[in-house]
């Protein structure tokens, strides 16, 4: 998701949004956490805190991505200008303040310039971030049970 966001960025030249950056914080962070659990290959109770965090960093995306589809379909001109881009934002209050003006959202984020079979780049986002967080729960959860069952090599019955 973030090589085709960058290819979208660098590539057709269309800059993204704030709210397209709270986007792509949320993937990232999904994908590390696939990234520790994947090296960690945890046990139970590992495989469970890792459900948690994909669960955490899922969540993070979907209602983001949720809040950008809600932006887009609002009448035109009908949000004010977010004014600053979020990493000017950063510069001049604290994240948590940034973090709220963006999801306020504003005009930039509005226009809709990409889509896929009629859906925009937020809802492919929302999509995509649901699917990878509900495909990566289910993994560590039967994960997670798998470690909890005694395998071939525990069998001391032979």
């Amino acid at each position: 998701m973030m090589a085709f966001a960058l290819y979208v960025q660098y590539g057709l030249r269309l800059m993204p949004c704030n709210l397209c950056i709270l986007q792509r914080g949320a993937v990232i962070g999904l994908g590390l956490v696939f990234l520790l659990a994947a090296l960690h290959d945890p046990g139970r109770i590992g495989a469970r805190v890792y459900a948690s965090l994909v669960a955490l960093a899922a969540t993070l995306g979907v209602l983001v991505s949720a809040r950008h589809v809600w932006v887009q379909m609002q009448p035109p001109g009908s949000l004010p200008s977010c004014g600053a881009d979020f990493y000017s934002m950063l510069e001049m209050m604290p994240v948590h303040e940034a973090i709220a003006t963006v999801l306020r959202g504003g005009a930039e984020c509005q226009t809709i310039q990409w889509t896929l079979f009629g859906l925009s780049m937020p809802v492919w986002v929302l999509i995509g971030v649901a699917a990878l967080g509900l495909g990566g729960i289910a993994a560590n959860l039967r994960l997670g049970r798998a470690a909890a069952r005694p395998g071939p090599a525990d069998d001391t019955r032979r």
